[in-house]
């Protein structure tokens, strides 16, 4: 569980998170949805330790993230960046690697955990030998993934992960997130502005504007009973998959 308690932050005049108490269940998928600038990824940031807030907590199962406690905190923690920040030297397996060798695995459970993930994401063995450079955009988003569960956490934060991916493969990413995310069933909290994609995967979603939640739930929630007229423009806004127009 992620919890945030009356959390605040600013950046000299700009409150980037104004004031936000919320709380997101254990072993479920959360979307944190909004436009540029509303404080999502400023959220995700708070969760990895990255800044401190300004004022309340930020707390994980009931650990409240501090200077005392955040490297226990983090390394729960697996962390997917935008277009995925492979290192261009290693290949595909080293870059999976780079955690599991930093805590010294035998090499062969190393092979085995690999082995595992490469079955998750769909691979095939051969990819690994390759560098980034390499790899097709989605290939590398799936390696980056990879790469943030090698170690197993319980919690997996994902920053735009499709962001900067062609319409087809961004869908074809999309789909088979789901199914991982649904397989591993760990707490997983993804940052978009793309309403489609907090549809396909939000189990809940956290529409966010100006530092500010306006409203959380399922997409059905928000759909259906908007808490105000900025929530049904912003989702009416984006195409949706035919299946969820029916709401409109």
């Amino acid at each position: 569980m992620i919890s945030f308690e009356g959390v605040t932050k600013r950046y000299n005049s700009i409150v980037a998170v104004d004031d936000i108490s919320c709380v997101f269940e254990g072993g479920k998928t959360h979307v944190l949805l909004g436009s540029s600038g509303c404080g999502k990824t400023t959220l995700l940031r708070l969760i990895l330790g990255l800044i401190p807030p300004d004022k309340g907590w930020v707390r994980i199962d009931d650990r409240a993230m501090s200077s005392l406690t955040k490297d226990e905190l983090v390394a729960e923690m697996g962390y997917v960046v935008q277009e995925g920040g492979l290192f261009p030297h290693l290949t595909a397996q080293q870059n999976v690697a780079l955690a599991a060798e930093a805590q010294v695995w035998p090499k062969e459970q190393i092979a085995n955990r690999i082995a595992e993930l490469v079955s998750l994401v769909g691979f095939d063995e051969s990819i690994m030998g390759k560098f980034p450079v390499e790899l097709s955009g989605g290939q590398r988003q799936r390696v980056s993934l990879m790469r943030a569960l090698m170690l197993d956490p319980p919690i997996l934060l994902l920053d735009e992960p499709l962001g900067s991916l062609d319409p087809l493969v961004r869908d074809d990413l999309q789909q088979q997130l789901k199914d991982i995310f649904r397989k591993l069933q760990k707490t997983v909290m993804v940052v978009t502005h793309d309403i489609r994609e907090a549809a396909i995967l939000g189990e809940t979603i956290t529409l966010m504007t100006e530092g500010r939640i306006v409203q959380h739930g399922s997409f059905h929630d928000l759909a259906t009973n908007p808490s105000s007229e900025f929530v049904t423009a912003f989702i009416q806004a984006q195409e949706l998959p035919t299946h969820l127009q029916e709401f409109f």
